[in-house]
């Protein structure tokens, strides 16, 4: 392999790779070292069963679409899912268009926005660390065990927290290892809800759901209040995965070998760290002039558009109408739900749930319910600190001075006991979310991430990216609108109601 780091490059933005003096072809894209040629590979059948889309899910997955979604249709009533509809549609074509800088270079959306302007970067670097170094997820999954099993929920997350990171860190792949559990897990959350749900709901509750999501400009005037405003913005913001999640989605991909991604190497577990083969300091780009490799490209994007459309939006919607109609349910059965969802008591409301479900089918029902808010919180926890690891450990690796002496897998463990570590420490001594003084902080930087990222996939796509494979304008347009809706509506809160999203 040629190194073109050190070679004067004569290419252009027009869509046609140059020639390096070295004699290799590349493709220069921003400031960084160009991208040397190589072939695309196949494509996989579109049709398939769980890809890189299964973390996706796991993240987004969580007390989004099991709580907030359902709070809003028992205040509001169930016409007000049409801005779930609009929210979870808009997340499906920012995944895609993720997917697409990813795919065609092998590299993540982070060097992607180094290319562009390295400053980018590190704002998603400390991003990463203020927002999700808190284990508010594995303490939520753990006080619903407690409910089930009496193991106090400290005890069950420290201990979830240390066995998260020997699996990852036994792993001969990490990758291969996370896919196969979340994709057992999530199987399991999508149909027990769906068979729970269709035991204590009803065939209204389900028409009622499901006609809401078409009840375009349906926004009741209690709803522009100081109380709900900032929720409803915040629960659109968040239907599906929030905050960089669908920045980490771009190292998934790579990892699990999708298109240009299949000549970088996948992270390994600690034990198996020595077998990793040396990482280059760069992406690659395949030739786009040449008919055959753009036949295998569009069969790329067919595959990874049968993630976007059928696995993640048509899973994320599944989850969520089986848990607004268990939510229904249990506010007919106990008026006790609703006001407990109203006040905004999480977990008060879900043991309520739990009871009330336990009071119509006999105690299993209740311990199942129960069960998957356990199992969401694992989701999310095996998710969110694969991801931060990786993401982290990519940011350093490629540009941190000295970083790349070790290997990757060296810094994803790093940070993966790092985050433990720290976890357990929060867990034992602080508040599992946060220090309460800076929660509206962390909640700011969250959504207003996703602004940014929306600004940073334009740039990043009709930018580096050759223009056979650039997106098309109306892809544009939605990411555009994106970038509008997050932080027009994020600092509109902020202004007129002096809040942020909850």
């Amino acid at each position: 392999m040629v190194d073109s780091s050190k070679v004067p490059i004569s290419g252009s933005a027009s869509g046609e790779a140059a020639a390096s003096p070295a004699g290799e072809r590349v493709w220069k894209a921003g400031g960084l070292e160009p991208m040397p040629i190589r072939p695309l590979p196949e494509a996989p059948p579109s049709i398939h069963i769980l890809g890189p889309t299964v973390f996706l899910v796991a993240l987004g997955v969580g007390m989004g679409e099991s709580y907030m979604w359902p709070r809003l249709v028992l205040v509001f009533g169930p016409d007000i899912r049409w801005l779930f509809l609009i929210g979870v549609t808009l997340q499906a074509i920012v995944m895609l268009e993720m997917a697409r800088y990813a795919m065609a270079t092998g590299e993540s959306i982070f060097t992607g926005a180094a290319r562009i302007f390295k400053p980018l970067m590190w704002f998603f670097f400390a991003v990463a660390i203020l927002v999700y170094i808190w284990p508010g997820h594995v303490s939520a999954g753990a006080a619903a065990l407690e409910e089930i099993t009496g193991i106090p929920w400290v005890v069950a997350a420290c201990v979830g927290l240390v066995l998260v990171g020997v699996i990852f860190s036994l792993a001969k792949v990490v990758y291969n290892l996370l896919e196969n559990l979340l994709s057992i897990m999530i199987g399991l959350l999508v149909l027990g809800t769906a068979v729970v749900a269709s035991m204590v709901g009803n065939w209204s509750d389900v028409t009622s759901t499901l006609s809401g999501m078409f009840a375009f400009g349906y926004f009741p005037q209690e709803a522009m209040s100081s109380t709900w405003f900032p929720i409803v913005v915040g629960s659109i913001a968040f239907a599906g995965p929030s905050g960089m999640q669908q920045m980490w989605y771009t190292l998934h991909l790579r990892d699990s070998g999708a298109a240009m991604g299949s000549h970088i190497p996948k992270i390994r577990g600690l034990r198996h760290a020595g077998n990793e083969e040396q990482m280059p300091s760069r992406g690659y780009m395949f030739d786009t002039s040449d008919p055959e490799e753009m036949r295998k490209w569009k069969g790329w994007r067919r595959w990874v558009t049968f993630d976007a459309l059928l696995l993640f939006w048509g899973v994320t919607m599944l989850v969520t109408i089986s848990f607004t109609v268990l939510a229904r349910a249990a506010d007919r059965n106990s008026p006790d739900v609703k006001a407990l969802i109203e006040a905004g008591e999480r977990e008060a409301a879900l043991s309520a749930m739990s009871d009330t479900f336990s009071s119509v089918g006999g105690p299993v029902l209740g311990t199942v319910f129960l069960g998957f808010i356990a199992l969401i919180g694992m989701n999310a926890t095996l998710g969110l600190f694969d991801s931060f690891s990786r993401g982290q450990a990519d940011m350093t690796y490629f540009f941190v001075p000295g970083a790349k002496k070790l290997k990757m897998s060296h810094l994803y463990a790093g940070f993966l006991w790092g985050l433990i570590l720290f976890g357990i420490g929060i867990l034992l001594f602080g508040p599992a979310d946060g220090p309460s003084q800076i929660l509206d902080v962390l909640a700011f930087l969250s959504a207003f991430s996703m602004g940014a990222y929306c600004v940073v996939l334009l740039l990043v796509n009709n930018r580096l990216l050759p223009k056979p494979i650039r997106p098309k304008l109306w892809t544009n347009l939605v990411i555009g609108f994106g970038a509008l809706f997050y932080l027009g509506m994020l600092f509109y809160s902020l202004i007129r109601f002096g809040v942020v999203l909850d």
